[in-house]
């Protein structure tokens, strides 16, 4: 039994709990929650969900001696704070991503957790979710050939929360919130082993009048003549659109897992809820019949609880996360530089 405390009580670890309730052999003892409201956020989290225990006060978690593993999901700010203090516990630790606010935040993370010797698993949900799952296994068997190139398009009409619009608690702007899921989706498909090399970005403000980007373009090439292209944008109207486009010497794969899911509705009064940050609920819509599933956090839980019952490294630990933090790192110099920014491909670890 893998008895967990949960950092958070808002949107994320909500989704963390709609995966985790169908999860034999886990269990959520206690929530904290970081909001202004404090108490009374935890609480009402811990009703809903029927947890034993609430608290606004970090340290708690830490010192309850029912707890053997952390879940991250605070805001980018808390998570370096959080990682550390998990490893001091000796509690296993899983966070959202991304891991840091930048690569060497999320190199200490990474040091702290294997100094301590603990379980730790990075919960990027988009190499989780089944489409990528599948394509990744299709690719693996020979499916279409040789990857020559990749695209990912990740975008909606911007974040849910205030604190994402500075890049002072974020790290960023889309590329941190969006990009870091494509990076780690092009890491996954082209496979591991397969090095990035260098960065080329374009970033600009286009429409929110925030000192972040909410649109841009990364391109990243990998060893092999592989390059991969990730468009991610704040100011996409129409829902939340994930896509990949995966194009091989012998076919092509294309998933598409907001748009193209199996109920389509035309509503002229509307719907009480499509999808996360839809922007309408009438017309042509959508609705996602599992959030959780269909974005990957129920397949991530699942695959980090039976790694910690037995006894097994995750494929997603934070290496994983310190790894999307330098590309990132990378793609904001490239930004400002105007040019191609070469990776150095080594995890100083």
């Amino acid at each position: 039994m893998v008895r967990i405390g949960l950092l958070g009580a808002g949107f994320l670890a909500d989704l963390f709990m709609r995966s985790l309730v169908g999860i034999p052999d886990s269990e959520v003892k206690i929530v904290f929650s970081n909001a202004k409201s404090g108490p009374k956020s935890a609480k009402a989290f811990a009703s809903k969900w029927e947890i034993e225990d609430h608290t606004s006060e970090l340290d708690k978690v830490f010192e309850d001696k029912r707890i053997d593993t952390v879940i991250i999901a605070l805001p980018n700010h808390l998570h370096k704070e959080a990682a550390i203090k998990a490893a001091g516990a000796k509690k296993n630790v899983i966070c959202t991503k991304p891991l840091g606010r930048d690569a060497e935040e999320a190199f200490k993370m990474l040091e702290a957790v294997k100094k301590a010797d603990i379980f730790h698993g990075y919960a990027e949900t988009e190499v989780f979710n089944p489409a990528t799952v599948k394509a990744r296994t299709l690719i693996e068997n020979g499916g279409i050939g040789k990857i020559l190139t990749i695209r990912s398009r990740e975008g909606h009409i911007g974040p849910h929360e205030k604190w994402f619009l500075d890049p002072v608690l974020t790290g960023g702007g889309v590329i941190s919130d969006l990009g870091s899921h494509c990076i780690e989706a092009f890491r996954y498909l082209v496979g591991k082993d397969t090095r990035p090399l260098r960065v080329f970005s374009w970033a600009k403000t286009t429409l929110h009048d925030i000192s972040s980007e909410d649109n841009a373009v990364v391109l990243l090439e990998f060893e092999g003549n592989v390059l991969a292209t990730a468009e991610v944008s704040w100011t996409t109207v129409g829902g939340v659109d994930f896509r990949n486009e995966i194009f091989g010497s012998e076919g092509l794969i294309l998933t598409d897992v907001t748009r193209d899911t199996s109920i389509k509705v035309f509503s002229r009064t509307g719907i009480d809820y499509v999808t996360e940050k839809s922007d309408s609920d009438r017309g042509w819509i959508f609705p996602a019949l599992d959030e959780a599933r269909m974005y990957g956090y129920f397949g991530a839980m699942k695959h980090f609880v039976e790694c910690f019952n037995s006894g097994i490294e995750p494929r997603e630990t934070f290496a994983d996360g310190y790894e999307v933090n330098r590309i990132m790192d990378s793609a904001y110099r490239s930004v400002k530089s105007g040019k191609w920014e070469s990776l150095d491909n080594q995890v100083n670890t």
